[in-house]
């Protein structure tokens, strides 16, 4: 944690949060994702009213989050398209053995 997070409460808990969005992506559990992203937006939106003297760290802490919200991103689609290829050798599958009774 940084000098300026520990003096600000408000970026201390979106440091904490974000530690927290990356310890729940580590071990995938998306619901968590869901919650401290909920949580996250409303911190984001608490400092954005805030004053001008916090800019800085306000900065470095959107950064980071910015990092952490990409990485999630990347294991999204990855997750998509992984359970897409499963559909489609699923599908296709069902579909060999449809013909396969047809002839067999």
């Amino acid at each position: 944690m940084d000098n300026f997070a520990m003096v600000n409460p408000v970026l201390q808990q979106i440091e904490i949060t974000r530690f927290a969005l990356i310890d729940a992506f580590q071990k995938q559990d998306w619901e968590r994702i869901g919650v401290l992203d909920s949580v996250c937006r409303e911190q984001v939106n608490a400092v954005m009213s805030g004053s001008a003297e916090i800019e800085e760290a306000l900065r470095e802490q959107m950064e980071a989050l910015v990092e952490v919200y990409r990485q999630l991103t990347e294991a999204c689609v990855r997750k998509r398209e992984a359970v897409g290829e499963e559909l489609t050798r699923v599908v296709k599958s069902n579909q060999s053995a449809k013909i396969y009774k047809m002839f067999g």
